[in-house]
């Protein structure tokens, strides 16, 4: 893992999904096999293959304090292009100090994730209220294909049980089912009753093309699979009552 210290000339960036997307890290250790954010070392220049690098914006925190000064206020989106707790987070923290940064703005936060680290900052999120919402990717149930797809992301297990102390905490959260996975319709048991909302995508498969071949798994690359899904996840969430959103 090759970590650098970086300084940029911003922070906040305009965003497709919301007003601004904020991603304190360039790089990601997870490393999923079909994460869309590789499109990043086009722009970035890194040799290195994706998961093996992650350049920190050590000047994140003191850009935010500028941005949130000069910007229209807007939803702020913590993620887009890494994940704001991975492990290195635990380190150098600039995802809390970003959060303390905008909570003293009172500016409306979306956190997305898949790490259970997000639970040390339940403390700042609870003072957000309902300016924040808690994401949680989960992309299937089956923890063998979790360790194919996604071999250094934390385990279903542990991403579930982040959901439940959010929920329990009161915190408004959602499960993000993208992109679909083998086993995914066996996530929505699991998470009735602690989730405001889930939200489905299929995503881009086509950084894990060869994962797929590799394991016998073409069949899941199908729109075929993708349709019959889509029916799976509405049926099972409408019969809980879990609102949900399909992006395809």
């Amino acid at each position: 893992m090759i970590i650098k210290l970086i300084s940029v000339k911003s922070i906040l960036s305009k965003s497709k999904v919301l007003d601004y997307s904020l991603n304190p890290y360039i790089g990601c250790q997870h490393g999923c096999t079909y994460c869309y954010a590789r499109f990043m070392k086009r722009y970035t220049k890194h040799s290195e293959e994706w998961g093996d690098f992650v350049d920190i914006k050590i000047n994140a925190p003191t850009l935010l304090r500028h941005e949130l000064m000069r910007k229209k206020p807007g939803k702020i989106w913590i993620s887009g292009v890494c994940d704001p707790y991975q492990p290195v987070e635990a380190k150098y923290r600039l995802t809390r100090r970003c959060l303390e940064i905008i909570l003293s703005h009172n500016w409306p936060v979306y956190i997305q994730t898949k790490s259970p680290l997000v639970l040390r900052d339940l403390d700042l999120i609870r003072e957000f209220g309902d300016k924040i919402v808690v994401t949680l990717t989960v992309t299937t149930a089956d923890e063998e294909v979790r360790r194919i797809f996604e071999p250094n992301a934390p385990s279903i297990n542990a991403r579930l049980n982040a959901l439940k102390q959010l929920s329990e905490a009161g915190v408004n959260t959602r499960v993000m089912i993208a992109p679909i996975l083998p086993g995914a319709e066996k996530l929505i048991d699991a998470i009735d009753g602690l989730v405001n909302e889930v939200l489905i995508d299929r995503l881009n498969y086509h950084y894990a093309d060869h994962i797929f071949r590799s394991h016998d798994m073409e069949e899941y690359m199908t729109s075929k699979y993708f349709n019959r899904m889509k029916i799976i996840l509405s049926e099972r969430l409408k019969a809980k009552n879990i609102p949900y959103q399909i992006f395809y």
